[in-house]
């Protein structure tokens, strides 16, 4: 750039600070910071420092067990409003338990248990005063669907228990490690999208032939939902509406005789409390795979429902859950339960909907509810045997209807249309191919729009907001202006071996851009090239590298590159690369402002040789 290259800016440009390099760290430190910030976002450990041992050992027991951190402090009210909750939630949790158990294929009684056993395991160790745990109906049509691939419940119905008991087993124990080992982000790679298109997909496979007869208790059902969602004070009566029909149902077959004539029945329950299965554990091939498979995929689901509908109703509220300890408990409660003749559990939205709008306070909620369910075990299962299978086939029916969620999908494809594309892809996978192929194309078009995201992040070219010193993306905020002999691109992503070549050819083109414009404009020919670094996270040696091509193409257009406001940890690595050196210190400012007011200063002070940008104007990369 003739003369400009041999005069720092700051020799007419006060510059009160410059752009700091942080000091050296230990690699031993910063590799365990970087393990924390991965691996504990949330400082779990933060409560035990400054503690004695006696006080350590009291919070690690309450870590891992809520209950005793909340128990003594239980009140009288407290409980008269969990006790309300605790008997409205079991009256919708019994019906709906026998007939999630017939979605799985699995005996009515096991619903019963499922939702007695898990229910006091969550009391104990879950941190969401709001979960309402039980059986779900997309988990109960999941294990359904991936075990009867295999093993048809109606021929051989022990192997198909025992198996669902596996599955269960190796769900908790999928869940638990994740919450255990701190890896809990990985569900977060299930979208919201993902799960709207996939529970869709599942609902709509659903056998609806077994609900014709059904059809009033089905209207029925549908007709208190709706009354409900209009008028949220009345909750109680679609949470009463499962058990009505059940009452309903069972007292008119009763009084017609109506099995006799066709009617199909629940017939005997047994009697007592959750008898033990571990010894039903199939833990030999081929079937052990399959159990493996079944409870990972079931376990997932179950795990991104039960978080997302904890943190959904604690943000109501304004407390926090902890996702790595539910995880843990939602674990540990399946690991129980599947030692307990219990299948799949995890918390509903409509469970914990009711139990929330009934005025629950802690998880004593769960604890009534199974207490409820134990009773009923104990003393009512004979009252079930004239319950007609066509009302629990109007509950599951209701239950899928609620699973096909069109208005999330139309909001999805009104705000982003990629997530809407998730979705129906999801759908399409489950409903066109199995639930294991919507699940894996589902989450790989989300990888795959991540890695978009990293390997083609955003550039843009900046403007001066007029009668400011700030500059902003250009295409946002239409009235800013071009800064003549200047321009400013801003890289709106990390620097990664992933996107280094594009960036290097993106922003070749916008330099090309920008000459052409000005060009066909007859403005002031282009000098500087400031790149905006804010965005800039991290860099690794690919970007370094990217950086240094850079340069040296923009040198041989006649150009000069200048830095903007670049981070720590990239300053960091452009220092011990010896980057700075190449670019010089005098070419980094803390802002685009004063960036530009120094390539200003540079332009009306120096004029710069025309014979070096004559011979490279033309030399574009």
């Amino acid at each position: 750039m003739g003369n400009a290259d041999c005069v720092y800016p700051s020799a007419g440009v006060e510059r009160s600070h410059k752009v700091a390099i942080p000091p050296a760290q230990p690699f031993v430190k910063t590799f365990k910071n970087t393990l924390k910030e991965t691996f504990f976002p949330d400082d779990p450990l933060r409560q035990f420092k400054n503690q004695s041992p006696w006080r350590k050992l009291v919070l690690g027991f309450q870590y891992f067990f809520p209950i005793l951190e909340w128990a003594p402090k239980y009140s009288l009210s407290f409980f008269k409003s969990d006790i309300v909750s605790g008997i409205t939630i079991a009256s919708l949790a019994i019906p709906q338990g026998i007939s999630y158990a017939k979605l799985a294929n699995l005996p009515p009684i096991l619903g019963l248990y499922s939702s007695f056993v898990p229910p006091l395991i969550y009391a104990m160790m879950g941190s969401s005063r709001d979960l309402a745990v039980g059986t779900v109906a997309v988990a109960s049509l999941l294990t359904a669907s991936m075990l009867g691939q295999e093993v048809n419940a109606l021929e051989n119905p022990s192997l198909y228990l025992h198996l669902a008991f596996t599955a269960t087993l190796f769900a908790g124990v999928f869940q638990a490690s994740l919450g255990f080992l701190r890896l809990g982000f990985i569900v977060d790679f299930l979208s919201h999208a993902t799960i709207v298109g996939f529970m869709a997909g599942a609902a709509t496979v659903w056998k609806w032939e077994s609900g014709v007869l059904g059809c009033c208790f089905l209207f029925f059902l549908l007709i208190t939902r709706y009354f409900s969602k209009r008028r949220p004070k009345f909750f109680w009566i679609s949470a009463m509406a499962p058990l009505t029909s059940v009452v309903l149902g069972s007292i008119l077959v009763y009084l017609t005789h109506a099995e006799k004539h066709g009617v199909q029945v629940i017939g005997k329950l047994k009697k007592g409390l959750n008898p033990i299965s571990i010894t039903d554990f199939v833990f030999v091939p081929p079937h052990m795979t399959l159990a493996i498979k079944t409870g990972i995929v079931t376990g997932i689901i179950a795990l991104a429902e039960g978080i997302a509908v904890g943190r959904s109703f604690s943000m109501f509220k304004n407390y926090h859950i902890d996702g790595n300890k539910e995880m843990i408990a939602i674990g540990m409660m399946n690991v129980v339960g599947s030692c307990t003749s219990c299948y799949l559990t995890t918390g509903p939205f409509s469970r914990s909907a009711v139990n929330y709008n009934a005025g629950c306070k802690t998880a004593v909620s769960n604890i009534v509810m199974a207490i409820a369910v134990m009773l009923t075990l104990l003393f009512l299962t004979p009252l079930f045997h004239y319950t007609p299978i066509v009302v629990l086939s109007a509950i599951i029916i209701a239950a899928m209807l609620g699973l096909i969620d069109y208005e999330a999908a139309i909001h999805l494809w009104k705000v982003d249309k990629f997530d809407f594309v998730v979705c129906i892809s999801a759908y399409v996978g489950v409903v066109f191919g199995s639930v294991e192929i919507g699940l894996v194309i589902a989450v790989a078009i989300s990888l795959m729009r991540v890695l978009l995201f990293v390997a083609r992040p955003r550039t843009f070219v900046l403007g001066n907001i007029p009668d400011s010193t700030i500059y902003r993306n250009a295409e946002q905020y239409t009235n800013t202006s071009n800064v003549p002999g200047i321009l400013i691109l801003e890289i709106d992503a990390p620097i990664y071996f992933a996107n280094s070549n594009y960036l290097r050819e993106r922003i070749s083109r916008w330099i090309d851009d920008e000459e052409d414009r000005i060009k066909s404009t007859g403005e002031t020919n282009l000098q500087y090239v400031i790149l905006d670094m804010t965005a800039i996270g991290n860099i690794d040696t690919s970007g370094i590298s990217m950086f240094d091509e850079v340069k040296k193409n923009i040198e041989r257009r006649g150009l000069k590159l200048v830095l903007a406001n670049p981070g720590s940890e990239v300053m960091k690595k452009l220092n011990k690369s010896e980057l700075i050196d190449k670019i010089g210190q005098e070419w980094i400012y803390l802002t685009v402002g004063e960036a530009v007011e120094a390539c200003n200063f540079m332009l009306h002070t120096y004029k710069p040789s025309n014979n070096v940008k004559d011979e490279s104007v033309d030399s574009r990369v």
